[in-house]
């Protein structure tokens, strides 16, 4: 039986930068994939553990068809006094029940690309989509009721509003030789980090609404491995205090992290109520073309190039890894997608006497979900 895992990384005060291949220093996402926090979590576990340990780990990935943990994507939770919101991709195609009469609010439908761990479960695992929620969500694009719909209090329209917030700071880059001077712009993101202050006109008193966020992932071990979870979990600890992605040097990307079982609400998505239609993607997945011949039939999936370079390795050395083409999180497969690692050593790393395999991690986690099958959209 799978022994899981929920890891929470709260930043503080700590802008964070996670730079993309192809846009400026001053884009920034809010999120970390999966293939891009196991290369930093596995850069760290050599570092700490040598190099034998990590050739151990990495070749239990290899010669097994159980891989001994996989990986989600990093995600944006929100904190709200007592209780978490935990957001999620929403899948590449409808949920069942999802109405063929969808121009009255397809626009604001189509906007929402992550959705409540409550919403997304009931529906892609549970009943699907209802009646209310057509309602909410034309009462949402025609800006009526605003604020009071189910949909809305249940956070789905916070996303962007109330857990983050985009910066863009500017700084100056110095030529050592000749001291000439080049402004640029960086862009950072602030997860939100507050206790909001709320007057109560009734009561005549203030109260006091925590308001919190940060991101979250989920480890899956195949079983329990006290011995592994334990180096994961020191390793995770070095890395928190090296910071997460970019501009690490100015303080960006310092975390803490909370290390917990799944509360029932995240445990209930990998035990749906319903046989499951397709599976979907929480994390990257990568695997070889003679795997996936027979895995895209009546598949719903996004496809990105994946690219970067190679630093923090032991060697030392900075280089360009090969790139390689990844499924995005929320794509949809009719069998259960594995996934493995993609070597991607630079050809140049030959010359290097300190050389080793360069990975980028494609091994999947997916959750079980139902969606709308053809029959619904021919009715």
């Amino acid at each position: 039986m799978s022994d899981r895992r929920l890891v929470k990384l709260k930043f503080g005060n700590n802008p964070v930068h996670f730079g993309e291949v192809g846009i400026g220093l001053e884009e920034t996402s809010e999120r970390l994939c999966s293939d891009s926090l196991f290369s930093a979590w596995i850069s760290l576990y050599a570092r700490l553990w040598g190099a034998d340990a990590v050739e151990r780990l990495l070749g239990e990935f290899h010669k097994s068809s159980s891989p001994p943990f996989r990986l989600s994507s990093t995600f944006v939770y929100q904190q709200r006094n007592d209780s978490d919101i935990f957001y999620l991709p929403k899948p590449r195609h409808h949920p069942r029940q999802y109405p063929s009469d969808d121009l009255a609010f397809f626009k604001k439908y189509k906007k929402l690309h992550y959705l409540p761990a409550k919403i997304w479960s009931r529906w892609y695992q549970g009943d699907g989509f209802s009646e209310q929620d057509k309602a909410d969500l034309i009462a949402e694009t025609q800006m009526s009721n605003a604020g009071k719909t189910s949909l809305r209090q249940s956070g789905l329209f916070d996303y962007k509003t109330l857990a983050f917030e985009q910066k863009t700071l500017p700084q100056v880059a110095i030529d050592r030789r000749t001291a000439a001077t080049n402004l640029y712009q960086t862009g950072f993101v602030q997860f939100i980090n507050q206790e909001k202050q709320q007057e109560n006109k009734d009561k005549q008193q203030d109260n006091q609404e925590k308001q919190k966020a940060g991101l979250y992932f989920l480890l899956e071990f195949p079983q329990a491995n006290p011995e592994l979870e334990q180096s994961l979990q020191a390793t995770l600890q070095l890395l928190s205090e090296e910071g997460l992605g970019g501009r690490r040097s100015r303080g960006a990307g310092r975390f803490k992290f909370d290390w917990t079982p799944l509360p029932p609400a995240l445990e209930q998505l990998f035990n749906p109520p319903h046989p499951p239609s397709h599976h979907c993607l929480l994390s990257l997945y990568w695997d070889d073309i003679s795997s996936l011949d027979s895995s895209l039939n009546e598949s719903y999936y996004e496809l990105r190039e994946r690219r970067g370079w190679l630093s923090g390795s032991p060697s030392g050395m900075n280089l360009r890894r090969k790139s390689v083409t990844m499924f995005l999180e929320g794509s949809l497969f009719k069998h259960k997608p594995q996934g493995k690692l993609a070597e991607v050593t630079p050809s140049e790393f030959n010359r290097y006497r300190a050389k080793h395999p360069v990975y980028r991690s494609g091994v999947a986690l997916s959750c079980p979900v139902r969606v709308k099958d053809v029959s619904e959209v021919q009715s």
